[in-house]
Protein backbone atom coordinates (compact mmCIF):
# COMPACT_ATOMS: atom_id res chain seq x y z
CA UNK A 1 0.00 0.00 0.00
CA UNK A 2 1.60 3.30 -1.02
CA UNK A 3 2.44 5.88 1.63
CA UNK A 4 0.44 9.09 2.02
CA UNK A 5 3.21 10.94 0.13
CA UNK A 6 3.15 8.39 -2.70
CA UNK A 7 -0.63 8.63 -2.99
CA UNK A 8 -0.41 12.43 -3.00
CA UNK A 9 2.30 12.45 -5.68
CA UNK A 10 0.83 9.47 -7.60
CA UNK A 11 4.30 7.89 -7.62
CA UNK A 12 5.58 4.74 -6.00
CA UNK A 13 8.09 5.42 -3.21
CA UNK A 14 7.70 9.22 -3.39
CA UNK A 15 8.70 9.87 0.23
CA UNK A 16 12.19 11.42 0.00
CA UNK A 17 13.50 9.20 2.81
CA UNK A 18 12.28 5.95 1.25
CA UNK A 19 15.34 4.21 -0.14
CA UNK A 20 13.69 2.05 -2.82
CA UNK A 21 14.90 4.09 -5.81
CA UNK A 22 18.41 4.44 -4.36
CA UNK A 23 18.56 0.69 -3.80
CA UNK A 24 17.39 -0.02 -7.36
CA UNK A 25 19.90 2.40 -8.90
CA UNK A 26 22.71 0.93 -6.80
CA UNK A 27 22.04 -2.75 -7.49
CA UNK A 28 21.51 -2.01 -11.20
CA UNK A 29 24.76 0.02 -11.31
CA UNK A 30 22.97 3.10 -12.65
CA UNK A 31 22.72 6.73 -11.67
CA UNK A 32 19.65 7.60 -9.62
CA UNK A 33 17.18 9.22 -12.05
CA UNK A 34 15.60 12.53 -11.05
CA UNK A 35 12.27 12.18 -12.82
CA UNK A 36 9.68 9.56 -11.93
CA UNK A 37 9.28 8.52 -15.58
CA UNK A 38 13.02 7.84 -15.70
CA UNK A 39 12.80 5.78 -12.52
CA UNK A 40 10.02 3.66 -14.02
CA UNK A 41 12.06 3.31 -17.21
CA UNK A 42 15.01 2.09 -15.13
CA UNK A 43 12.82 -0.75 -13.88
CA UNK A 44 11.32 -1.54 -17.29
CA UNK A 45 14.67 -1.69 -19.07
CA UNK A 46 15.85 -4.16 -16.43
CA UNK A 47 12.65 -6.27 -16.65
CA UNK A 48 11.45 -5.35 -13.17
CA UNK A 49 7.77 -4.85 -12.46
CA UNK A 50 6.32 -2.98 -9.53
CA UNK A 51 2.91 -3.59 -7.99
CA UNK A 52 1.24 -3.59 -4.61
CA UNK A 53 -0.35 -6.64 -3.03
CA UNK A 54 -3.12 -4.38 -1.72
CA UNK A 55 -5.55 -2.74 -4.12
CA UNK A 56 -7.52 -0.83 -1.50
CA UNK A 57 -7.44 -0.49 2.28
CA UNK A 58 -8.24 1.77 5.18
CA UNK A 59 -5.20 3.26 6.85
CA UNK A 60 -4.45 6.32 8.93
CA UNK A 61 -0.91 7.47 8.20
CA UNK A 62 1.66 5.52 6.22
CA UNK A 63 2.66 2.65 8.50
CA UNK A 64 1.98 -0.83 7.14
CA UNK A 65 0.88 -1.89 10.61
CA UNK A 66 -2.09 0.49 10.28
CA UNK A 67 -3.51 -1.24 7.17
CA UNK A 68 -7.07 -2.47 7.79
CA UNK A 69 -9.92 -3.87 5.72
CA UNK A 70 -7.65 -4.45 2.76
CA UNK A 71 -8.61 -5.99 -0.54
CA UNK A 72 -5.91 -7.48 -2.77
CA UNK A 73 -4.91 -6.70 -6.31
CA UNK A 74 -5.58 -9.48 -8.84
CA UNK A 75 -2.07 -10.87 -8.65
CA UNK A 76 -3.05 -14.36 -9.80
CA UNK A 77 -4.26 -13.01 -13.15
CA UNK A 78 -1.15 -10.84 -13.44
CA UNK A 79 1.08 -13.88 -12.93
CA UNK A 80 -0.87 -15.92 -15.48
CA UNK A 81 -0.57 -13.09 -18.01
CA UNK A 82 3.20 -12.78 -17.47
CA UNK A 83 4.51 -16.27 -18.12
CA UNK A 84 8.15 -15.13 -18.00
CA UNK A 85 7.81 -13.96 -14.39
CA UNK A 86 10.53 -15.66 -12.36
CA UNK A 87 10.69 -13.88 -9.01
CA UNK A 88 8.32 -12.04 -6.71
CA UNK A 89 10.14 -9.92 -4.14
CA UNK A 90 8.41 -8.49 -1.10
CA UNK A 91 9.48 -5.04 0.10
CA UNK A 92 9.03 -5.72 3.80
CA UNK A 93 7.24 -8.28 5.94
CA UNK A 94 3.75 -6.78 5.65
CA UNK A 95 3.61 -7.17 1.86
CA UNK A 96 4.71 -10.79 2.19
CA UNK A 97 2.19 -11.43 4.98
CA UNK A 98 -0.66 -9.96 2.93
CA UNK A 99 0.38 -11.89 -0.17
CA UNK A 100 0.24 -15.19 1.70
CA UNK A 101 -3.09 -14.21 3.27
CA UNK A 102 -4.74 -13.95 -0.15
CA UNK A 103 -2.64 -16.04 -2.55
CA UNK A 104 -0.93 -19.39 -2.84
CA UNK A 105 2.59 -19.66 -4.16
CA UNK A 106 2.86 -20.92 -7.71
CA UNK A 107 5.34 -23.50 -8.91
CA UNK A 108 8.21 -22.08 -10.96
CA UNK A 109 8.22 -18.70 -9.21
CA UNK A 110 10.77 -17.80 -6.57
CA UNK A 111 9.44 -15.75 -3.64
CA UNK A 112 11.93 -13.49 -1.87
CA UNK A 113 11.43 -11.66 1.43
CA UNK A 114 13.43 -8.43 1.59
CA UNK A 115 13.93 -5.79 4.26
CA UNK A 116 11.71 -2.76 3.77
CA UNK A 117 13.13 0.33 2.13
CA UNK A 118 10.77 2.44 4.24
CA UNK A 119 12.13 5.24 6.41
CA UNK A 120 10.52 3.36 9.32
CA UNK A 121 13.18 0.66 8.78
CA UNK A 122 16.13 2.92 9.55
CA UNK A 123 17.96 0.14 11.41
CA UNK A 124 19.49 -1.12 8.16
CA UNK A 125 21.87 1.24 6.39
CA UNK A 126 21.64 1.77 2.62
CA UNK A 127 24.67 -0.44 1.89
CA UNK A 128 23.10 -3.26 3.89
CA UNK A 129 19.81 -2.90 2.05
CA UNK A 130 21.56 -2.98 -1.32
CA UNK A 131 23.48 -6.10 -0.35
CA UNK A 132 20.32 -7.89 0.74
CA UNK A 133 18.31 -6.74 -2.31
CA UNK A 134 20.88 -8.09 -4.78
CA UNK A 135 19.33 -11.52 -4.21
CA UNK A 136 16.50 -10.65 -6.60
CA UNK A 137 18.95 -11.20 -9.45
Amino acid sequence: MPSEKSLQEQEYYAHPQNRFWRVMASILNRELPNEYSQKINLLHTNKIGLWDVVHHAKRIGSLDSAIEEESPNDIETFILQHQKLKTIAFNGKKSEELFHKYFKTMQGIRYVSLPSTSPANAGIKLDGLCERWKIIF
